[in-house]
């Protein structure tokens, strides 16, 4: 058996929620999203929106962008595998520093922290698992 085959056999579990790709699409097939059609959707974190780009609920592995309006504050949490942000725009403030907007940041697994976007921030996140909160 080829790899492909292999990769092929294997049930897809990765998704992008709230999103329609318009036709049926076989398991090796690119996922082309259009990122404006996904509706932002709040986190539970007030001032906190997220359009989830794509996940996998059985290993939770997510890619998202997040929407923090000015003031945001995301509570005590810990990463609990390596998380990676790509801060687009405004900027991003822990007790380690700023992340501006054009700079990235990654945090190793078991970090925690705080985070505050006291001018608001768009931020383009990869996450291997869910985050932990306290």
């Amino acid at each position: 058996m080829t790899a492909a085959a292999a990769t092929a056999s294997k049930p897809l579990t990765t998704t992008t929620p709230n999103y329609d790709f318009g036709r049926a699409l076989g398991p090796l097939q690119s996922r082309l999203v259009e990122v404006e059609k996904l509706p932002w959707t709040p986190t539970g974190h007030k001032g906190i929106d997220i359009k989830i780009l794509m996940k996998d609920d059985t290993t939770g592995l997510m890619t998202a962008l997040f929407r923090w309006e000015p003031g945001s504050v995301l509570p005590d949490h810990q990463h609990t595998e390596i998380e990676q942000s790509f801060i687009l725009e405004g900027s991003l403030v822990d007790e380690d520093g700023e992340v501006t907007a054009g700079n990235f940041v990654w945090r190793p697994a078991g970090s925690r922290h705080v985070a505050k976007a006291p001018k608001g921030a768009l931020i383009l996140g990869f996450f291997l698992k869910p985050n932990k909160f306290f």
